[in-house]
């Protein structure tokens, strides 16, 4: 077998971009692990990093081998089970003999899975991946203006921390070159002359003397030039550009009355999580407003939004009516861009879910870019889904989703708020 060895010197950021190769090469599979991490974490571990395991099989490179070539004879035992064409099923896992949890190798020998860890930044972007908020505008009016820095050339004054050793360098040789050239090409044709004349007489010999003290004199001037001038230094140069950004703002709708038992409290709180860690990471000038409801409604910080205990009875209209109340006194229309988003188990008065459709359709959804609303239960859908249902037919903007169980929650989140086709 013929080994490459690689002796290049490692450049500067190249484990950095190798790790990021890596993880484009296997994106699958580290998507498929980052997907299990959300459904399997408790909620307050929901953001650190993860262990990806990757199957041998999955990371295996080709090799360079010398082929066995020329012409052979082999002679096969046979055998009375098969016949040509027949396949052989693969043994089911767990069929070795071994007491290990894990799966037996059928040649007595194999690999372990790779494992490897990614950081909390490289979770997020991946969790994140290919998402954004539907039917995002630039408002007309009022919109945040965001300066940021960019690269602008280089400048021959600046800060000795923005210095550009590579442009100063290269400023210098260019520098040296052009000062120094002509000196050495008459260097070289001295002492060209120098050598065809060293045996000569001694008329020769003086005028080769002359000839070598005008070298050392040339090799002096040259000798001189400075390595590096003030005038070869280059300092990167920056400047400030505004970027407006739109301005946006998310309504969290969460029932929490006495039907809301906590297993579904805790996937309408993982939800959350998703939302907000997706805003405050996607979009950097982002409002939230956080509203609790049972038969009342309430706007609350964060912490209490995700932690407090309060229950009651189920009246949505509440929150509809504190949404639409907050939407008419802080953020106009023509300024922001509204998102709602609403989780609940479905259950509501029965008379209370035809005024949540009629406040959704004259009030609501006239001013909101994307309302999305999740229900959580096993349950079959009671009145409030029949109602909201009627509004997905008249508003495109308005998205429903069903939620069974914990593992439904990250697909679920990725359908609403995928990217949307230009």
């Amino acid at each position: 077998m013929a080994h490459f060895i690689d002796r290049r010197l490692n450049g500067k950021n190249k484990s950095t971009v190798n790790r990021q190769r890596f993880m484009r090469r296997y994106n699958s599979q580290i998507k498929k692990a980052v997907s299990d991490a959300v459904n399997n974490r408790s909620i307050q571990d929901i953001t650190s990093g993860e262990s990806v395991s990757i199957p041998t099989r999955d990371i295996s490179e080709p090799i360079f081998h010398q082929g066995k070539g020329g012409k052979r004879t082999i002679v096969h035992p046979g055998n009375d089970q098969f016949i040509t064409g027949d396949k052989i099923n693969r043994p089911p896992p767990g069929s070795g003999s071994g007491s290990g949890g894990g799966e037996a190798s059928d040649s007595g020998e194999g690999n372990d899975d790779f494992n490897f860890q990614i950081s909390k930044d490289e979770y997020l972007d991946l969790l994140f991946e290919d998402l954004e908020l539907p039917n995002l505008q630039e408002n007309q009016f009022n919109s945040i203006v965001e300066m940021k820095t960019r690269r602008a050339g280089y400048t021959s004054h600046g800060n000795p921390g923005n210095i550009s050793i590579i442009k100063s360098l290269q400023n210098s040789l260019a520098r040296r070159t052009a000062l120094a050239a002509g000196k050495k090409r008459k260097v070289k044709a001295l002492q060209q002359q120098v050598d065809e004349l060293a045996n000569q007489d001694e008329i020769e010999g003086q005028f080769v003397r002359e000839l070598k003290k005008e070298i050392a004199e040339l090799k002096e001037r040259i000798s001189k030039v400075p390595f590096i001038d003030t005038f070869d230094l280059r300092y990167n140069n920056f400047e400030q550009y505004a970027v407006p950004n739109s301005q946006a703002v998310m309504f969290c709708l969460m029932d929490v009355s006495g039907s809301m038992d906590q297993p579904t409290k805790d996937m309408a709180k993982r939800f959350y999580i998703l939302l907000y860690l997706f805003l405050t990471r996607t979009y950097k000038t982002i409002e939230v407003v956080y509203i609790r409801h049972h038969t009342q409604a309430k706007e609350v910080d964060e912490h209490e939004f995700f932690y407090s205990q309060e229950t009651g009875g189920t009246i949505v209209s509440s929150a509809l009516k504190l949404m639409d109340k907050i939407v008419t006194d802080k953020f106009p229309v023509n300024e922001w861009n509204i998102y709602a988003a609403q989780a609940s188990d479905g259950d509501n008065w029965a008379d209370d879910s035809p005024l949540c459709r009629k406040l959704l359709l004259d009030k609501i959804m006239p001013k909101v870019r994307y309302f999305s609303y999740i229900e959580i239960t096993n349950r079959a859908h009671q009145t409030l889904w029949r109602e909201y249902e009627k509004v997905a037919k008249e508003y495109s903007q308005f998205a429903l989703q069903h939620i069974r169980q914990l593992e439904d929650i990250y697909p679920v989140f990725r359908e609403l708020f995928k990217k949307q086709a230009a």
